[in-house]
């Protein structure tokens, strides 16, 4: 019998609590069960599969992530918004690395639950908003935007994995990455005549 209180917000956070503790690829629903304190069965009345507490999971990591970039970078323009925007990222990222990696596999979400969730649409929306202080237009926002999210990205999976062995402090690197980002934003190269669309 399902304990008290069961609900698929219950069922997604001890997932995505898990996943911090254990990485996103161990969770099980055996697992999320036994945190609970239920039996795996009183887990289906809420969540249907695994991938569907997957895709859960990203959407609440991608809620909490937004909230925090958008707390960091209200106010903010310029290099200011960048700056603050890659270091909230990032420390999401290192406090929650389970969430994280939600937000950054591809799982199937099941479609009325991304069309109600808030997260995925602000992040998109502060992205874009923050790269239109460099005055950016299409087609240079979206690949702005690809270069960003794989530049923080790349960074943050190769710190959690201990790829930054040289003696320099990796929040060096982070730094000047950020400069380089900014310089770069600041004098995007135009786009090239047959560039395609």
């Amino acid at each position: 019998m399902a304990r008290a209180g069961l609900t698929a917000e219950r069922v997604t956070i001890a997932g995505a609590d898990l996943a911090d503790e254990v990485g996103l690829d161990q969770v099980t629903m055996s697992q999320v069960a036994r945190q609970l304190g239920v039996k795996d069965a009183s887990l289906y009345t809420h969540v249907r599969s695994l991938e569907d507490l997957r895709g859960r999971i990203a959407l609440l990591a991608a809620d909490e992530k937004t909230i925090l970039i958008a707390e960091a970078t209200a106010g903010r323009a310029g290099k200011d918004a960048l700056v603050a925007f890659a270091n909230a990222w990032r420390e999401y990222a290192h406090q929650h690395p389970g969430r994280y990696m939600a937000t950054q596999t591809p799982v199937r979400i099941d479609p009325e639950l991304a069309a109600e969730a808030p997260g995925p649409r602000r992040a998109i929306e502060l992205t874009y908003g923050m790269l239109r202080g460099y005055r950016l237009a299409e087609p240079d926002l979206t690949d702005a935007v690809r270069l960003l999210r794989s530049t923080f990205h790349g960074f943050v999976a190769l710190e959690a994995a201990g790829g930054f062995a040289h003696e320099r402090s990796p929040q060096h690197s982070w730094v000047r990455a950020l400069d380089a980002l900014h310089t770069l934003l600041e004098h995007w190269p135009p786009s090239r005549e047959g560039d395609s669309p």
